[in-house]
C-alpha cells in the first residue's frame, strides 16, 4: 500500500482515483468512449442542417 501512496503522490492524485481509473479500464470504459458517447448524444439533439449550401467540384478547385 505504501508504494501505491508513493506512485499516486508522484502522480499528484489519490490512490482512490487510480483505483477508480483502473477499474474503468478494466470495464473498458475511456474518456474517449464517454466523449464518442456525449457527442453522440449532443449531435442527436441537435436540429441543424448542411442543407443551406451545396457545392460542386468546380468551386472546390476555383482559385482566386
Amino acid at each position: 500500500m505504501l508504494r501505491a501512496r508513493r506512485r499516486a503522490e508522484i502522480l499528484e492524485t489519490s490512490v482512490n482515483q487510480l483505483v477508480r481509473e483502473y477499474l474503468e479500464q478494466l470495464a473498458g470504459i475511456s474518456e474517449s468512449n464517454e466523449d464518442a458517447l456525449e457527442f453522440e448524444r449532443l449531435s442527436n439533439l441537435a436540429h441543424g442542417t448542411s442543407r443551406v449550401w451545396n457545392f460542386n467540384r468546380e468551386e472546390l478547385h476555383e482559385r482566386w
